[in-house]
């Protein structure tokens, strides 16, 4: 791609990237006092590796249902080519996996707005969508979880905590909704209380409309259930896979502990956070500390491993190099973070 933003700014604000890296030694340091090199090894001696290509397989799809759903939120803005949202996603969870702070998160969106002609603000906007929608389902499966486990008492407080923040923010979100409903009714464009918003802002609120009317809204809802179920199946199977016999709802509970976790400012491919918060979600169940802690390792490379492949493949053929997606990735995290002068 010849039209590749450059930037000066070749890295992103120090101090984000030293707090992602520093959180991600502290969990380091905390979680391998109970890693055992010798231990590991003989555990992965006992692996069975259909139950983990079974896991791989539900991980990777839980991906391509993600940009299903991409495609289904940004149909009111444009066609948007299925191949060409699975290849932005699945570039952007390679980057995830080489840099820091999660800027996959941006360059799957740019790619996705620079192939398929769709803003690059819509395209972010649907993506700030999604992680409302997937905190509400994490929300609602943390409350019926709650129900057939016993969950210690910070994990209840946690989950209390995490609903009201989730309710307020749906509850925000309906009523903005409601409000450009009744505003705008069957208009295109915002012709009432421009004066009173931002012109940038009121377009957002106007997008936001557009994707929470749409039909195509409703299967977005529908493969957002789908995503979780296909990664509680993949880490299931891993767990399978090491000799962690637990029950189906284990692994939705240690799969919510460790998505919270890792939605903190990261190092590359979640080396940490998700060992540490793995650890603590299989503690609810009694998992002596040094399994889990080999296990966390374990399923991290098993699960990373195929996005290696995948998402540079996905990453050559979107016609990035390393360099080009280095300038891209740190242009993007350093523009995410200032406000726009433009109208």
């Amino acid at each position: 791609m010849s039209d590749i933003p450059r930037n000066d700014n070749a890295a992103p604000p120090k101090v984000l990237r030293l707090l992602g890296w520093g959180l991600a030694l502290i969990c380091l340091v905390w979680v391998l006092r109970y890693f055992h090199i010798v231990r590991f090894l003989r555990e992965m001696s006992k692996v069975d590796w259909k139950w983990v290509l079974l896991g791989m397989s539900f991980d990777v799809l839980s991906y391509g249902i993600q940009a299903l759903r991409w495609k289904f939120l940004l149909s009111p803005f444009g066609k948007v080519r299925l191949s060409r949202s699975i290849r932005a996603v699945y570039s952007g969870l390679f980057t995830n996996l080489i840099f820091p702070l999660r800027p996959g998160e941006f360059l799957r969106g740019y790619l996705l707005a620079n192939s398929e002609g769709i803003t690059l603000g819509r395209v972010l906007g649907s993506v700030g969508v999604e992680r409302l929608v997937d905190l509400v389902v994490a929300t609602a499966s943390l409350a019926v979880v709650s129900l057939f486990v016993d969950l210690p008492r910070r994990f209840q407080r946690a989950a209390d905590t995490l609903g009201i923040v989730t309710l307020i923010l749906v509850t925000i979100l309906v009523l903005l909704i409601l409000y450009l409903e009744i505003k705008l009714g069957g208009n295109a464009e915002p012709t009432v209380a421009r004066h009173r918003l931002p012109g940038k802002v009121m377009g957002a609120l106007v997008d936001l409309h557009s994707m929470g009317t749409s039909p195509s809204f409703y299967a977005a809802v529908f493969t957002s259930l789908l995503i979780p179920f296909c990664q509680v199946l993949g880490l299931w199977a891993m767990m399978r896979s090491y000799g962690l016999h637990l029950p189906f709802l284990a692994s939705v509970v240690v799969l919510l502990v460790i998505n919270l976790g890792v939605s903190l400012p990261n190092a590359p491919a979640n080396v940490g956070s998700y060992q540490l918060f793995c650890v603590l979600g299989l503690s609810v169940f009694d998992v002596e500390k040094t399994t889990a802690t080999n296990f966390s390792v374990f399923a991290l490379l098993a699960l990373s491993f195929p996005f290696v492949f995948l998402g540079f493949t996905a990453l050559v053929r979107s016609g990035l190099s390393f360099r080009s997606m280095r300038e891209q990735v740190t242009g993007l995290s350093r523009q995410s973070l200032k406000p726009s002068t433009q109208n």
